[in-house]
């Protein structure tokens, strides 16, 4: 699984001219960033955690960190990212190019409100060079979530 699944979602969508691959990595915020030549903050990072045996999907602005406290308040349990061994089998995206589209299996997949303060956002598409630009209505659309939360810090 991966960039081509995503595509192809994409393709059914009539939205696969919006799917950019890099000739460069784009797997972390910074480098996604100096691959668009945007700032951090508009790329949307997917981060999973262990949930429920299976993983959950929180897709956040690329300045903003996690807030323990919030999480427990959110989901009733403290916060532990998915094992990085565990990713790919899970989701079916690697790290890096984690996504909330195309997934392996049917996730929770939550958007910070971090996101809500953008035009546009650059989400990763199931690999470590790709991305596409979506706004925050088209983000929720495509991640098939109306699940809105306040799980982040330091964003402004």
């Amino acid at each position: 699984m991966g960039i081509k699944e995503v595509k192809d979602y994409f393709s059914n969508q009539g939205l696969l001219h919006k799917v950019i691959e890099f000739d460069v990595s784009s797997a972390t915020v910074q480098l996604a960033a100096q691959a668009l030549g945007t700032e951090p903050k508009r790329i949307a990072k997917t981060l999973a955690f262990e949930y429920n045996d299976s993983a959950l999907l929180i897709v956040t602005a690329g300045d903003s960190k996690v807030d323990n406290a919030k999480f427990k308040s959110q989901f009733h349990m403290k916060a532990r990212m998915l094992p990085g061994e565990k990713t790919e089998e899970i989701i079916g995206h690697p790290v890096g190019g984690v996504c909330p589209f195309a997934l392996k299996q049917p996730l929770t997949v939550a958007l910070d409100i971090s996101l809500k303060r953008f035009e546009s956002v650059y989400p990763a598409c199931g690999s470590a060079n790709s991305a596409v630009e979506l706004t925050p209505y088209e983000l929720e659309t495509h991640a098939q979530t109306d699940l809105w939360v306040d799980v982040c810090k330091d964003w402004m």
